[in-house]
This record gives structure tokens, C-alpha cells and sequence, in this order.
């Protein structure tokens, strides 16, 4: 081996940039992020609270996961033995690439896809089939069909982040069907949509479900995804491709004392759609702006050449947003999360201020 193979492998993933974080502005309205700030803040300190209680830190959470699990299995009505959890639903997608797919593995998605799932793939080198979003921001069906006998992997996050679309269950139920590798589906937005295929994996044995409690649940900092998965695969990820204790005493503790109190999850994803369609329907106001269909807790517009501009004023009065400039053949978009009424609504005097 060449002495100075460290510092090629260092140069080469330099080179792949990583995936990139929203820029911290202190004490903003924060909108950048899709986090879930209408579930009430004490909500997080209760649960917070009596996960402490419940918890001897200095020992290993030796069995925690499975009573997780089996609290997750009552939550989803899927057996524990189809379940399995990670640090964060990005950890599960990173096992499953580095594990299952290579340079020599073709995956099917959309362009764009999850940013994190694109940048593992450079990272490991895995080819993608990307299926560009026309410029309303739509998916056709066809065109994945037409793909499907090239790819070996199919990777999906529905809703889509960051354009917000989802398919047509009725259509996304027969591409599955027909595909004949691995299917992956990230839901981490799902239960801000229309629809869940979380029972498609009792039947389909190639479907693997990604869920997780960042979003809906607002418990992001807490870093607890999961996966539903046929029995086999799931025995095979968490006894020997899962680290041994994947999650913090707390992090189990917090999930399942949350997953119990799920009503506030739900009351607060109830608020959260109807707060998407008054932004939605507000910023369609503006003949400077393309406003996008959405079915997750965020609305994805483009301004244009003015995207820049709105982007740095918002910032200027305490308002962080997304700025994610060129997708497809649109050059201006922003995305805004779904934050409270009241975060709402300041952004969207802000850009009346601006705009009006």
C-alpha cells in the first residue's frame, strides 16, 4: 500500500463537500429546519423529566430497545419482530447503504431527493438514477416505471424532501409492487401527509418503511428513527449490523413515555396542516412567487430573482428560512417550515412588509 493513501482518502471525501446544515442565526424565528415547534414545549419537559427519573445513566440501557420497540409496535400496529430503531433515521438509511448497496448497486430516486441520502451515496460511491421534478414540482409515475428494470435499489422519501410532494397511494402502491430490488420509503414526514405504506411491508417482503419521531413528534435533539421491515431483515439489522446499545437511556425512556402520550403529536399535526394551507394560500397571493402543493409540516416556493434578497431581509429581522436556491429548472426557492401561528404569521407580515 502507498504511504500516502491516508491523505488520497482524506482529499477524496474533501471533496464530496458533505451534507449541508442551515446557518445558525441566534435568537430567530426558526423556520429553516422543519421542526416541530407547535407541539407544546412542555410536552418535551415532561417527558424529558420522567425519562430522567426512570434512568441510572451509568448503566448500559441493556434492554431498553426492546421495550421501545414494543411500545412502537402498539403505536404502528406492526409485530416487534418487523421492527427495528436507530440514531436518528439517518443512521438506519446509512447502515442500509454501506451495508447493501455499492459502486456497482444502481439506486433509483428523484432529483432532488433527502440531501443526506444523495451524500451518502457520494460517499460510497453508489450510482444514482435520478428522476428530475418537473417545473411545478411534480413527480410522473412513467418515468420511474421506465427506470425501474435498470436499478437495483428504489429510494423514495414520501412526502419528498424538500418540494413537499408525495404520490398518489394508489400509484406509489404499484410501483412498489412491480419493483423487483429493494424498495426503501422515507416517511419522516408521513404523518403530516395523506398516507402511510407501513402495512405494504406485511406482504411485501423487498419494502422497507422509515419512520421517525424527529418531526411529527418534535423530538429532533432526542435523535430516534425506526424502520419497518420484513422479519429477516429486521432480525439481520439490529442483531448484527445495529450497534450493540444505538440509542441513549434517555433517547428510549423519552420515546416511550412520548409514544404513549401520542394525542399531542396528533393535536399538533392537526394544527400544523391547517397552518400549511394558510401559508400556502398566502404566499399564492404574490405574482412574484411559485407556490408549491405541499403534504409535509414545510412549503416550498420559488422567488425568483428576488430570492436572495428575501432570504437575507428575512434573516435581517430574525427570521431563518431555507435557502436553496436552484431545483430542477426553478432558481429561486425557499423553503419555510410550519412553525406556530404566531412564527407564521410574522413571516408572513414580513414578506407583506417586503413584497406589499
Amino acid at each position: 500500500m502507498k504511504k500516502n493513501w491516508f491523505d488520497e482518502k482524506i482529499d477524496k471525501f474533501s471533496s464530496i463537500g458533505g451534507y449541508q446544515k442551515p446557518e445558525l442565526i441566534q435568537d430567530a424565528v426558526k423556520l429553516d429546519s422543519n421542526e416541530n415547534y407547535v407541539i407544546p414545549k412542555q410536552f418535551q419537559n415532561d417527558v424529558i423529566a420522567s425519562a430522567r427519573k426512570n434512568s441510572d445513566v451509568r448503566e448500559y440501557p441493556l434492554g431498553g430497545v426492546e421495550r421501545l420497540i414494543q411500545v412502537i409496535s402498539k403505536f404502528t400496529k406492526i409485530p416487534t419482530s418487523m421492527i427495528g430503531v436507530g440514531n436518528g433515521s439517518d443512521q438506519i438509511l446509512d447502515l442500509i447503504l454501506s451495508n447493501f448497496a455499492s459502486k456497482d448497486t444502481k439506486i433509483l430516486t428523484s432529483n432532488p431527493t433527502f440531501g443526506f441520502f444523495e451524500e451518502r451515496c457520494k460517499l460510497y460511491s453508489i450510482p444514482l438514477i435520478a428522476i428530475p421534478f418537473s417545473s411545478d414540482m411534480k413527480l410522473n409515475i412513467k418515468d420511474f416505471e421506465k427506470e425501474s428494470s435498470n436499478a437495483d435499489i428504489l429510494y423514495l422519501d414520501s412526502p419528498n424532501n424538500p418540494t413537499g410532494f408525495q404520490f398518489p397511494k394508489n400509484e406509489l402502491q404499484k410501483l412498489v409492487k412491480s419493483f423487483n430490488g429493494l424498495v426503501i420509503i422515507d416517511e419522516a414526514y408521513g404523518e403530516f401527509s395523506d398516507f402511510s405504506l407501513a402495512n405494504m411491508v406485511k406482504t411485501q417482503e423487498n419494502l422497507i418503511v422509515v419512520q421517525t419521531l424527529s418531526k411529527s413528534f418534535g423530538l429532533a435533539g432526542l435523535r430516534l428513527g425506526y424502520f419497518i421491515a420484513n422479519k429477516k431483515f429486521t432480525n439481520v439489522f439490529m442483531n448484527v449490523l445495529q450497534y450493540p446499545y444505538p440509542l441513549s437511556t434517555i433517547t428510549i425512556e423519552s420515546g416511550i413515555l412520548a409514544l404513549q402520550k401520542s394525542k399531542s403529536m396528533m393535536d399538533s399535526v392537526k394544527q400544523i396542516k391547517i397552518e400549511r394551507k394558510r401559508i400556502i394560500e398566502n404566499l399564492k397571493k404574490y405574482d412574484g412567487f411559485d407556490v408549491f402543493d405541499s403534504k409535509a409540516n414545510f412549503v416550498l416556493f420559488d422567488a425568483h430573482g428576488s430570492y436572495k434578497r428575501i432570504y437575507a431581509a428575512l434573516a435581517e429581522q430574525g427570521i431563518s428560512i431555507r435557502n436553496l436556491g436552484k431545483i430542477g429548472k426553478n432558481n429561486g426557492c425557499l423553503r419555510v417550515t410550519i412553525g406556530t401561528k404566531e412564527m407564521n404569521s410574522k413571516f408572513l407580515l414580513a414578506i407583506r412588509d417586503l413584497l406589499g
